[in-house]
């Protein structure tokens, strides 16, 4: 929780919370204490494919994964204005992101246990659909300007925040570098 502090207080604009292995109720109460930190920092918190979670802490909405519910169910039961998106790994998977605010798509780059996808298939992605498309996957500050160049509306960093000896500045670092 520490490290997501810090990021907050950076500066971070978006929390997801991600943890396909944990308990509902541990789940629940970890999204809890997340939802006051973003809260407090007025930054917007989504919860990875779990709509009833999302409801129940006042989370600003859901990504949504294979396997997890459609995107007309999920504006269904979620309040209005929550923010719904999609994770993508296809430009051919964009179809079946309609309706949704924006998707996620990647990896771009190599992560630990997944094969990238290059920018040429982010490029793909923008050029597939309507929606923003978010960028995910190896990157680092270093890496924005090459996926902001081909389309990307911005990007999702797990290990570069999470990973870096300072949070906060490798937080300051992307913002920058998203700016540019």
């Amino acid at each position: 929780m520490e490290v997501v502090k810090a990021a907050l207080d950076a500066g971070l604009p978006v929390v997801q919370l991600r943890d396909k292995d944990m308990d509902g109720g541990a789940l629940f109460a970890l999204a809890e204490r997340l939802r006051a930190e973003t809260a407090a920092r007025r930054a917007r918190l989504l919860i990875n494919g779990r709509v009833d979670v999302a409801v129940a802490v006042g989370a600003d909405g859901v990504q949504l994964g294979t396997g997890a519910v459609s995107v007309a169910d999920a504006r269904r039961l979620l309040p209005p204005h929550s923010l719904v998106g999609v994770s993508t790994h296809a430009a051919a998977e964009m179809a079946a992101a309609a309706g949704a605010d924006f998707a996620v798509f990647g990896p771009v780059y190599a992560t630990p246990g997944k094969r990238a996808v290059g920018p040429e298939a982010l490029a793909s992605a923008v050029e597939a659909g309507p929606l923003p498309v978010i960028a995910i996957g190896g990157i680092a500050a270093a890496e924005v300007p090459a996926v902001r160049a081909v389309g990307a509306a911005g990007v999702a960093v797990i290990r570069a925040i999470l990973a870096a000896a300072d949070p906060a500045a490798a937080t300051r670092g992307l913002l920058a570098a998203l700016a540019r």
